[in-house]
């Protein structure tokens, strides 16, 4: 009886009001507060892990921005802020926003068919200077739901490990959606779209105006440039209409015609005039003396696919301004034969060359940017009397020597007849030092068929296109040259100048009667065909 009493007694204690308000103070005395702060903190910790391992999971698309191949990336930060890479020029930095969440905007290859098209209609070109603003505004948009997505899914997956528990893995997924969208809200909200005309330069300093400064006025440059494409094509097909009735080179079975280009420096301009003088003028064989590119890197190799557009055989040695990955793209080319201290026999003619020893893309592309100090001399002449030794070795008389700098070209002296260069952008055509018992040689310097690239644009007269086509007869040995040179911007006027070999044994020129034939207003204008005064370098 004792014992069920004092069950009944506990039981009472245990159901009493102030029995019941000691038990939750009990569980909310400061141990078990701690606890569940402890809770709290660690349910904050996974959010924020979360957050971060998918931002850098999933943060990042690849998009199409005009003619280019780019990724956006989508980075945690304290201060806000975008970076636009664009290797191997350097990055610009921009103070476009503040927040939480930092914007890396990797420009990469060229999409070859975009490219092209873009040149063949010049009025798409400020088409597309506008639609590229509305590329960006899209990918962004999709950057920010595709980060959300992955940051959501992150915390998720990483709070289920942690805790076990579906209740606290809900409050992890929510609060990072919370978080994240709020992020992205501070981001949008505070953003400054004038921000890229105030931007921060990093990289190497020679290409800042050409990146930052004078960006806006090289590319209105090149909008004028690109509208009068069309008319520079037609002259130039006017032109050749005006050389074919000269009675000196008429086409027969034994004559071999040679495209001689050089430093195109990135310029797609140059491509379409190029296609134009292959077609018009019945070219069997294209020479190409190096600095295709500008940067030799990797998004500027998409550059070489019109290569292949042409269907003639293309012989290419390296510029200073190629890299050795530039070389691999213009191999991969189903037409392109790269030389590199070689030999070979295209189109019935035996050519040798080598390629720059220098590889030297931050320096401009003009000649004064090249650095040639003695040391320097010294590795450019090697390269010719490196060339020298193969010529000499080779078991077929060679026709043509490609070296890239004319400084190269002296060893090459009585090696071969005629030694084909560029570099310097400007055209010129001597005669090196004759080598006693030697066979006379002639060295031919090439402008720039691209027009020193972009930064020709940059002076008050902007550096002309020039090509030359070269015709060599049964023997191989050149009897005459046409040296075309269109105008640079503003100027839709081509000249073509013919310089007939008298005797094609010792190189010696001829004149030939100055044609007339019509400029692009209709008006007759001359086209001078006497040949340039020879000189001795």
């Amino acid at each position: 009886m004792d014992g069920h009493d004092n069950e009944e007694h506990r039981a009472g204690d245990e159901t009493s009001p102030a029995r019941g308000r000691a038990r939750r103070w009990a569980d909310w005395r400061p141990g078990h507060g701690l606890r569940r702060l402890g809770v709290v903190l660690a349910l904050l910790a996974v959010t924020l892990g979360g957050i971060v391992a998918g931002t850098y999971a999933g943060g990042h698309i690849g998009t199409d921005i005009g003619p280019f191949r780019a990724e956006l990336k989508l980075s945690p930060s304290l201060s806000g802020g975008t970076t636009v890479d664009i290797p191997p020029l350097g990055a610009l930095l921009l103070d476009s926003h503040d927040g939480p969440a930092y914007l890396t905007v990797e420009v990469g290859a060229l999409d070859q068919g975009r490219t092209e098209a873009l040149i063949d209609d010049p009025a798409s070109i400020s088409r597309a200077s506008q639609s590229a603003v509305q590329d960006v505004r899209d990918g962004v948009m999709r950057l920010g739901l595709r980060t959300l997505a992955s940051a959501v899914l992150a915390t998720l997956i990483l709070a289920a490990l942690v805790f076990r528990d579906v209740r606290r893995t809900a409050w992890a997924g929510g609060l990072s959606l919370v978080i994240t969208a709020g992020s992205l809200g501070v981001a949008a909200s505070t953003l400054r779209p004038q921000a890229i005309e105030e931007p921060r330069y990093e990289g190497l300093l020679v290409n800042a105006p050409a990146i930052v400064g004078d960006a806006r006025r090289i590319a209105n440059d090149y909008t004028k440039y690109a509208e009068q494409l069309q008319r520079l094509v037609g002259n130039v097909s006017k032109l050749y209409t005006t050389v074919s009735a000269l009675p000196v080179v008429q086409p027969s079975p034994g004559t071999t015609r040679v495209l001689h280009v050089s430093d195109m420096h990135l310029n797609p301009t140059g491509w379409q005039l190029i296609r134009t003088v292959v077609e018009q003028f019945g070219i069997d064989v294209v020479i190409d003396t190096g600095d295709m590119t500008d940067w030799g890197s990797e998004p500027e190799a998409s550059f070489v696919g019109s290569i292949g557009l042409l269907k003639k055989p293309y012989v290419f040695i390296r510029g200073n301004h190629d890299s050795p990955r530039t070389a691999a793209a213009v191999a991969q080319q189903p037409n392109a034969t790269v030389l590199n201290n070689s030999v070979t026999t295209v189109a019935g003619l035996t050519i040798a060359g080598i390629g720059d020893p220098r590889f030297t893309p931050d320096k401009e592309t003009s000649p004064a940017g090249s650095g040639l100090t003695a040391a320097v001399a010294d590795q450019v002449i090697g390269a010719g009397e490196q060339l020298a030794a193969t010529i000499e070795k080779s078991p077929r008389k060679v026709d043509i020597a490609l070296v890239h700098d004319p400084a190269s070209a002296g060893p090459l002296s009585g090696t071969c007849p005629l030694v084909l260069s560029g570099h310097t952008h400007s055209r010129q055509v001597s005669k090196l030092p004759e080598v006693p018992g030697k066979q006379p040689t002639t060295l031919m310097v090439e402008g720039s068929t691209g027009g020193a690239g972009l930064r020709g644009l940059e002076g008050e007269k902007p550096t002309p296109l020039t090509m030359t086509v070269l015709y060599f007869d049964q023997q191989k040995l050149l009897q005459a040259y046409d040296e075309i040179t269109v105008g640079g911007t503003g100027q839709s006027q081509v000249n073509l100048e013919r310089h007939v070999i008298r005797d094609p044994a010792k190189g010696d020129q001829v004149p030939v009667t100055p044609t007339p034939t019509r400029g692009p207003s209709g008006s007759p204008s001359p086209s001078t065909l006497t040949p340039s005064p020879t000189t001795t370098r």
